[in-house]
């Protein structure tokens, strides 16, 4: 299978990197370099009945599949074109019943081998690397990957044996392991979880704290915008990770799932870090090791305790004589209690939470981040919900002006939050 190349890209052997992609000609902000149709993807089962599970819109008036009744679609095309994929899981679900729950990645894997076992040719989504050879570090892993990997392969075999044929055991750790690697969360433009999908020309972005482009949505394409100013030659990076965190964070959570470390200007500098957990002044000192508990305390308390607002409350309590309002564990407790009071519709105190999140978001993120963008969305409807509609609309531009350059300007997202901010 030959490479048909993608105009005004390069793959390159990047220095330390390995496989990269670089520009050929110049690019300016907010523009689109290139695009790339999922080679597989399947919906979050929590966004069933919103959104088209063919096509990935969201609208209402969904029409369900009359055998399962849990896969919905615009209309009969979506749902012809759906039902090589749709048919691997419809009888099962039905079968299974409540049962059914294999993980996104293994319902994902699983409509990797049936694409797999009709492609002749390289796909749409292959036109600089092919998906079997996308980076996979088996030799990396530690025994939990291992052993998840043997989970995930079990699930496999548990649901989905009836209907598919499965390559050796050896192959099916290569295809998790690829996927652990390289499957990327498709989110809307709140940063929702709408569900997994694989890109393998995206793949081949490399990292950096300081990303030159983004990778956003659309419908089940991915597209890759620049969001500072490219020079050709010069080697395009993404961010595969939340940029919050400071170097210490960041480098532990690639080395974790990606296997490398950064060594970016922003990981070598760490100009960010004292900004990022600053600690107020206080006459009395206070040691290291009482800092990296009170660190530890939060981190435990996001993981064990995540819906519970007065954990939130209780980690705020105690980290606020010490930390900066700005301090990451700080804001990311409070974006958690936020999160918690939006669930729980207390909407006073989410916009409370929202607004000691906001501003430090616009100093520690990037200037085109959609974690911003997201936050002013939330803030501006929540703000309208609340009878303060000027302020509300003055944080919906501020999305907007964000999202015409991550989105593009043609960008569904772009259109509707235009008509919303015009109250039609």
């Amino acid at each position: 299978m030959e490479s048909e190349g993608i105009a005004g890209i390069e793959q390159f052997d990047s220095p330390g990197k390995g496989r990269g992609l670089r520009l050929s000609r110049a690019c300016g902000v907010g523009e689109l370099l290139f695009s790339c149709p999922a080679y597989s993807y399947v919906l979050s089962v929590n966004e069933r009945g919103f959104i088209c599970e063919q096509c990935f819109t969201r609208k209402k008036g969904l029409a369900k599949c009359g055998k399962c009744k849990k896969a919905f679609y615009c209309n009969v095309n979506c749902q012809k074109k759906n039902w090589p994929m749709h048919k691997l899981e419809c009888h099962a679900m039905c079968v299974f019943g409540e049962n059914w729950c294999p993980s996104e990645t293994v319902r994902l894997v699983a409509r990797i081998i049936a694409r797999l076992r009709h492609q002749r040719e390289r796909s749409p989504s292959e036109k600089l690397l092919l998906l079997r050879d996308m980076e996979g570090h088996m030799e990396d892993m530690d025994n939990e990957k291992r052993e998840m990997n043997e989970a995930h392969i079990a699930g496999l075999h548990h649901f989905y044996s009836k209907h598919l044929d499965f390559p050796d055991h050896q192959a099916l750790l290569t295809l998790f392991s690829q996927i652990h690697c390289n499957g990327f969360t498709v989110e809307d433009e709140e940063l929702s979880n709408l569900g997994l999908a694989v890109f393998p020309d995206i793949a081949l972005l490399n990292h950096s704290c300081c990303p030159n482009v983004i990778v956003t949505y659309r419908g089940i394409n991915a597209e890759v915008r620049a969001v500072q100013e490219i020079r050709p030659g010069q080697e395009i990076y993404t961010s595969y990770i939340d940029l919050l965190y400071p170097t210490e964070d960041r480098i532990e959570r690639l080395r974790d799932t990606y296997y490398f470390s950064c060594d970016c200007k922003e990981c070598k500098t760490k100009s960010m870090d004292m900004e990022k957990i600053k600690v107020r002044k206080l006459s009395d000192e206070i040691s290291q090791k009482e800092i990296r508990d009170m660190v530890r305390y939060p981190r435990n308390a996001m993981e064990d305790f995540r819906r519970l607002l007065e954990m939130c409350e209780l980690s705020i309590d105690k980290m606020s004589p010490v930390f900066d309002d700005a301090n990451i564990y700080v804001l990311h407790m409070m974006y958690q209690a936020m999160g918690i009071c939006l669930f729980m519709e207390n909407y006073d105190g989410a916009v409370r939470y929202g607004e000691k999140v906001m501003k430090p978001y616009t100093v520690l993120y990037p200037a085109f981040s959609l974690n911003i963008a997201s936050m002013y969305l939330k803030m501006g409807r929540l703000y309208i919900a609340l009878d303060r509609k000027s302020t509300g609309i003055s944080a919906l531009q501020k999305a907007l002006a964000i999202m015409e350059v991550v989105h593009g300007k043609d960008h569904t997202y772009v259109t509707e939050l235009k008509q919303e901010i015009r109250g039609e």
